[in-house]
């Protein structure tokens, strides 16, 4: 059985879509909590040691180090069935890091965790991630999942972190954005699914809302 190793902090999203798709994978994984607030990430003896690249999570897969990935297609699970779903997920994929989880992994951060955020900057961002927001609202508006009739990897993606407390986001989609919140649901409902903080211990960022 593959053994599988997450280096990981409780509020990063990305390492909650990888801890939610190896749970759903039927998969274990030894849980690796990394100081990101005390800025271990940043320093030389961390990235010469974990990721060059200075960044959290890092899956290590039999003592393989792998990062910009997903166990997905390992596993057979959460792909598309067929090549205009396999298409349309990486659609939705690339769209989701570039725009959503780019921004509101940004957003959430600086709104919740920094003391003193920048009210311009994060009037800005939140200006661009009601537009992504409202696309995504729109999309899943007459739909339970993004992709096809059930739930595949764009979903777990897109999905993660807006799953978070609504303390952290600033959102409350019930509100807000009714479509996501019943599509958030769907997601919810998968056999297994847990949320971000039930799949990451550790130690907490301060909260500064």
């Amino acid at each position: 059985m593959t053994a599988y190793r997450l280096h990981y902090f409780p509020e990063s999203g990305n390492s909650y879509k990888l801890a939610l798709m190896l749970t759903l994978c039927g998969q274990k994984f030894e849980p690796v909590w990394t100081d990101f607030g005390g800025g271990v990430t940043r320093t030389a003896e961390w990235r010469k040691a974990v990721n060059e690249m200075g960044e959290i999570p890092v899956l290590e897969e039999d003592g393989e180090r792998l990062t910009q990935t997903a166990p997905s297609k390992r596993h057979d699970k959460f792909g598309g069935r067929s090549s205009s779903e396999r298409f349309e997920i990486l659609r939705w994929l690339f769209w989701d890091n570039h725009k959503l989880t780019g921004y509101m992994a940004t957003y959430r951060y600086h709104r919740a965790f920094t003391p003193a955020p920048d009210q311009a900057m994060l009037r800005h961002i939140r200006r661009r991630l009601d537009d992504f927001l409202g696309i995504l609202e729109q999309h899943v508006r007459d739909r339970a999942f993004v992709v096809g009739d059930r739930a595949t990897i764009a979903d777990l993606s897109m999905s993660a972190y807006l799953s978070y407390p609504k303390e952290e986001a600033g959102y409350d989609f019930a509100v807000t954005h009714p479509a996501i919140h019943a599509w958030l649901a769907s997601v919810a409902a998968i056999p297994g699914w847990r949320p971000p903080y039930d799949l990451l211990p550790g130690q907490r960022l301060k909260l500064c809302v």
